[in-house]
């Protein structure tokens, strides 16, 4: 089981807030810090503003060296394929290899409205998702000097060079969601990784039964495709600082150990290892303090050696 830093910095974060957490991280050993691709922040201000992801991982890249850094989920409706493609091999480049792409169709319609997006019905976003993952795909596995075209219903490449190529063959791609057709079969077409946020026990283990048989239909061996969760973290040495945790990100303890992984380290390290009974092999830790850098120690100290 690999644990990794996930953070939600449209609630209110600078980039050197940022960057302090991936720096510590990687320092911890965590296997990658990711971050959200969000414009709005969700039930807060979000103060001093947004940051743009890929600009936030473009400079990370060059401020840490071994920690693998990604999106999730970067939104289909916020940026063309092409350029998207090239803006991720541009950070691949700038991190010697160590992006990750996790991408989905976008939720968040107010921070469309707030930013001027366009935001089309839900059958118009899964449509230009899945031609943005044939794109992005289609243009980092153009072999040099062949050319890319692709000829959709909303997007159209002709005589692509397909440039710039990333480090890695193909930077992963992690693809998200509790769709119970479409979005297994894109991930079994797509990703290298399938994601189920913020889940309970039984609903991962319906999904991911459902994303293996999508595998299977393709004849794609499921082994080949990493499953990972999700899940807020607040972890605490004592039950005194499982509720301080819990207070400072505004959330009650019983409900954090229902809906999240939080109690004591043993508590935490039991029930990371019911996920890895159904199959998770990662496990994103969405930490949204990111103030308490002694928590992310904590967890390096007293969970990651158990697991």
């Amino acid at each position: 089981m690999e644990l990794r830093v996930f953070t939600e910095p449209q609630q209110g974060a600078t980039y050197d807030d940022l960057a302090r957490v991936a720096q510590e991280a990687e320092r911890l050993g965590f296997g990658a810090f990711f971050r959200s691709d969000h414009y709005l922040g969700m039930g807060t201000e979000g103060r001093p503003g947004p940051s743009d992801a890929w600009v936030t991982l473009a400079g990370l890249a060059r401020e840490t060296s071994t920690i693998r850094l990604g999106t999730m989920m970067t939104s289909a409706t916020f940026r063309l394929p092409g350029p998207l493609a090239i803006t991720v091999a541009n950070v691949d480049q700038m991190s010697g290899g160590r992006v990750e792409l996790g991408i989905g169709a976008g939720w968040f319609e107010d921070e469309h409205t707030a930013y001027g997006i366009p935001f089309p019905g839900t059958a118009e976003r899964f449509d230009r998702f899945e031609e943005q993952l044939a794109i992005i795909t289609g243009l980092w596995a153009t072999a040099a000097g062949e050319r890319f075209g692709f000829d959709g219903e909303h997007y159209r490449l002709a005589d692509s060079p397909a440039l710039p190529k990333p480090v890695q063959a193909k930077p992963p791609v992690l693809i998200g969601g509790l769709g119970k057709r479409r979005t297994p079969r894109l991930a079994a077409t797509y990703a290298d990784e399938f994601n189920l946020p913020f889940v309970d026990e039984e609903t991962t283990a319906a999904q991911f039964a459902r994303v293996r048989e999508a595998c299977a239909a393709q004849q794609r061996d499921p082994e080949s495709l990493t499953l990972s969760n999700a899940l807020v973290l607040c972890v605490g040495a004592d039950e005194a600082e499982v509720a301080r945790r819990a207070a400072a990100i505004g959330r009650e303890p019983a409900e954090l150990r229902t809906n999240g992984l939080a109690g004591t380290p043993a508590e935490v390290v039991d029930k990371i290892g019911r996920y890895a009974a159904l199959g998770a092999q990662r496990i994103y830790l969405q930490v949204l303090d990111l103030a308490d850098l002694d928590h992310l120690r904590l967890v390096a100290a007293e969970v990651m050696p158990q697991i």
